[in-house]
């Protein structure tokens, strides 16, 4: 009766959630396509990535957040496009300014514009400042349990490894790493980058990720709401999975019926 699991709240930042699928709002036809893949999706966080998307610094052009208004969703804004940790530090303290004092912030420092790998180095001395600064601050991150241990360390409030480079839908590349990264993690771990089907975020789920962070894997989708609800419904059957408990993988058959008891 030990190995029982008991779910517990999705909280971040001293909120909680019901959705564990976080998405982001890039790469979509429009911004009426946004609106309704994430109604679709069932998500209540939403990421944005404040050097490509308006949310109020540009007047007089389209606003995000005029289709997805803060009062419905969580905004998380993220320093996508940054390259080294001076950038994405004044990007996040833009996003508060622009969000009136808003300190939840994606960290995500890249390496090179070929493999978008982070660079732990520079994300590591921005989360020191940013969290002094008293952002909380979820840090997307390599998938060395080192690196992720250090940040949690440093006051990051969840780590976010990939499970395969940006936007290639790869799927769960290195479940042994993310396997040591969860059994170590103090702060909630998501799974941010790879997914690129529903099985992948399901099979995050099982492992015992809080979440899961995605972008392309819905608006690339040839038709992204009808992704979005499936993502839905596949993390939801990723959670109750891993709560559940799956069965002892065997080498050979086990009959479903038990042979006790069998009429001759």
């Amino acid at each position: 009766m030990s190995n029982l699991r008991s779910d517990k709240p999705f909280t971040l930042a001293g909120r909680t959630f019901q959705s564990r699928l976080l998405v982001g709002t890039g790469k979509y036809r429009d911004l009426e396509e946004t609106r309704l893949a994430i109604e679709a999706s069932g998500a209540e966080i939403v990421t944005v990535a404040v050097r490509r998307t308006n949310i109020g610094q540009n007047p007089g052009e389209p606003n995000l957040l005029d289709v997805l208004p803060p009062d419905r969703y969580t905004i998380l804004p993220n320093t996508a496009g940054c390259y080294d940790a001076v950038e994405a530090v004044r990007t996040c303290r833009l996003a508060r300014e622009l969000l009136d004092g808003h300190n939840l912030v994606k960290l995500e420092v890249l390496a090179d514009q070929k493999t978008l790998f982070p660079n732990v180095i520079e994300t590591i001395k921005a989360a020191e400042v940013l969290v002094k600064d008293g952002f909380d601050v979820m840090v997307y991150t390599s998938d060395d349990p080192i690196i992720a241990r250090q940040l949690a360390e440093i006051g990051c409030i969840a780590v976010m490894p990939l499970a395969g480079l940006i936007g290639t839908g790869l799927g769960i590349c290195n479940p042994y790493n993310l396997q040591i990264i969860l059994e170590e993690s103090k702060v909630p771990v998501l799974v941010d980058a790879g997914v690129g089907t529903a099985s992948d975020a399901t099979i995050a789920m099982e492992m015992g990720c809080e979440a899961v962070l995605m972008n392309s894997a819905i608006a690339n989708a040839q038709q992204p709401i009808m992704m979005a609800e499936a993502m839905k419904h596949a993390i939801v059957a990723g959670r109750l999975a891993y709560l559940a408990g799956r069965m002892p993988k065997k080498l050979y058959a086990s009959a479903s019926s038990p042979l006790d008891g069998l009429i001759k």
